[in-house]
């Protein structure tokens, strides 16, 4: 399994466990952070390069590889989200390299994958 496999997996893993639990509070989050994202007065391919940004400035690794495989679906290219990585790198300053290095390995995975698909 590689690691784009092995993330989605575990993601949905838990992500079903969480939901089985039923907690209002928890479905709610998890609801308006969909709605977030759906199309809206800004594109979808916009909210997840505003994601993205977010996520890397705030160092969440998990958060980074979800907004990278959803910007992949969504089209986006390797010169957008090398724009992204530059906005939150500069955002965020040098504590989010070790993130850049991260993302970088993962968008690779995701366009060769895609490359796989064809």
């Amino acid at each position: 399994m590689n690691l784009i496999e092995e993330f989605n997996a575990y993601r949905s893993e838990m992500n079903e466990k969480i939901m089985a639990s039923d907690n209002k509070v928890i479905k709610r989050f998890f609801n308006l952070d969909t709605n977030t994202y759906a199309e809206g007065a800004l594109d979808i391919k916009t909210k997840e390069m505003i994601g993205l940004a977010c996520s890397m400035v705030l160092r969440c690794d998990d958060c980074i590889k979800y907004h990278l495989g959803k910007a992949h679906e969504a089209g986006l290219n390797k010169e957008q989200i090398f724009e992204v990585f530059s906005i939150a790198t500069i955002i965020g300053g040098s504590i989010v390299i070790p993130h850049l290095r991260r993302a970088v390995e993962y968008w690779e995975l995701l366009e060769q994958e895609g490359k796989s698909d064809v």
